[in-house]
């Protein structure tokens, strides 16, 4: 990421209160591990510390036939940045990394990070559906997260993610990855 562009994001801080903030990362091509830590130093270098879930193999979901696997995993940060401006921090990520959008809807990509929710923010903007809204109908998401807070109940949810993902039959579709 350019110093041009962290600087920016980086002074974007102090504009709200401090929220946390969940993020959903996923890979399916190239270096899937290698990708994911990148993402990681990218973030920790913009938002401090992370608390971060194990990660996990994951059947394609929504995906175009013949996808590969995916390696997902969550991450939660605190900021002071405002929604909108952790959501640009993301684009730029997965930029910096090689995505490219063709249009496909669940085409493969090298890197694909996703804000789950922005403190108890609730928001139908075009731009920004908060609280992410599948993240409860989608173990990939929600194993992981149960790894971060197991008893975090999302905005617009009554359960807790660990019912939620206890509600699921069990298929073996988002299994623990070996590090």
């Amino acid at each position: 990421m350019s110093s041009a562009l962290l600087t920016d994001m980086q002074q974007q801080s102090g504009e709200h209160a401090l929220v946390r903030v969940g993020l959903s990362l996923g890979a399916n091509l190239g270096d899937r591990l290698a990708t994911l830590e990148r993402v990681c130093d990218y973030l920790s270098e913009i938002f401090g510390s992370l608390r971060l879930s194990q990660v996990y193999e994951t059947e394609p979901v929504d995906c175009p036939p013949g996808s590969p696997a995916y390696l997902n995993a969550c991450v939660e940060v605190s900021t002071t940045m405002s929604a909108p401006a952790v959501l640009r921090c993301c684009q730029e990520i997965e930029k910096d990394l090689g995505r490219t959008r063709s249009g496909e809807y669940g085409e493969p990509r090298t890197c694909d990070i996703d804000v789950l929710y922005y403190g108890e923010m609730v928001s139908d903007a075009p731009e920004l559906i908060l609280p992410h809204p599948r993240a409860h109908l989608r173990e990939f998401v929600l194993r992981p997260l149960c790894d971060i807070d197991s008893l975090l109940v999302l905005p617009g949810q009554h359960a807790t993610v660990q019912e939620l993902l206890a509600a699921f039959p069990p298929k073996n579709a988002v299994t623990l990855y070996p590090l």
